[in-house]
């Protein structure tokens, strides 16, 4: 199993603070660059959550450096399908 690089916030099902939480501790801990990825419905979850550290937590100091969208195969024979994708990637503004 791989893991998953230091810098990356999956986001899933969780409340959004607890993403938020993840990021700003990431930030906080001395990084000047974060990864948010999400898939399918999770997508407006994660830019949500981008847009609560970047405006409440950050008030400028963050800035969104990157976005990349794309598309997942999932499933396996008929089950397959695509699956939307996307990843934001966060860095400080000192």
């Amino acid at each position: 199993m791989s893991r998953a690089p230091p810098d990356v916030v999956f986001i899933g099902k969780k409340p959004l603070m607890a993403y938020a939480t993840a990021v700003m501790m990431h930030f906080n801990s001395g990084s000047n660059q974060c990864t948010v990825k999400a898939r399918g419905q999770s997508i407006s979850h994660a830019v949500d959550v981008v847009e609560v550290v970047r405006n409440r937590f950050f008030q400028g100091k963050l800035v969104i450096k990157e976005v990349k969208i794309g598309t997942e195969l999932l499933g396996e024979g008929d089950e397959q399908r695509n699956v939307s994708t996307i990843e934001i990637v966060l860095s400080k503004n000192d």
